[in-house]
């Protein structure tokens, strides 16, 4: 088994912020399938979809040496969702991507206070000087925390894909 060595470990109050493990797949999985993940293109229903696309998260950490913590409490250790910095080959530009996985999960402040220290974290570790988050034009919550955040929106910003997508650029002053 790979190891991802020396990743990073960001707390909050509440909050855990690590790499992806394997003990994560059936909460990603359990997400993946469901009709929350249409954000992200799913739900994913296709065999094997759900695991490319947990690979592909893991993945990105090893081939960039960064990429989307698993927010998990940090009472209880159970994976919440995934935040964080996001760069797959072919995008024009460094993301700020969060996902919650469960509708507990929502509504209680989580993915702001995921993201505030992600964000902190790409700025000071990896030197982004920007970001942006990609937001379907539908997702009216996510836009609503990207903008929490500071972002703004950037419509000349180029995008990955063809479909229509609402371009969030961050602030990235550190905290």
């Amino acid at each position: 088994m790979i190891c991802l060595s020396d990743t990073p470990v960001l707390t909050t109050e509440r909050l855990i912020l690590r790499a992806p493990q394997g003990g994560d797949w059936p909460a990603w999985r359990d997400f993946a399938v469901s009709e929350r993940a249409r954000w992200i293109g799913g739900p994913m229903v296709e065999p094997g979809q759900a695991w490319r696309a947990f690979g592909h998260i893991v993945g990105h950490w090893v081939l960039r040496g960064f990429g989307s913590f698993v927010v998990t409490d940090r009472d209880s250790g159970a994976p919440l969702g995934s935040v964080g910095p996001w760069f797959p080959d072919g995008w024009p530009e460094h993301e700020l991507g969060w996902t919650l996985w469960t509708p507990e999960a929502e509504g209680r402040g989580i993915a702001h206070e995921a993201a505030l220290v992600a964000r902190d974290f790409a700025a000071r570790n990896l030197g982004w000087t920007t970001a942006v988050s990609y937001i379907l034009p539908e997702n009216a919550r996510s836009a609503a925390l990207a903008e929490r955040l500071g972002a703004v929106r950037d419509p000349d910003a180029a995008h990955p894909g063809k479909d229509p997508c609402l371009v969030y650029r961050h602030p990235m002053e550190t905290v």
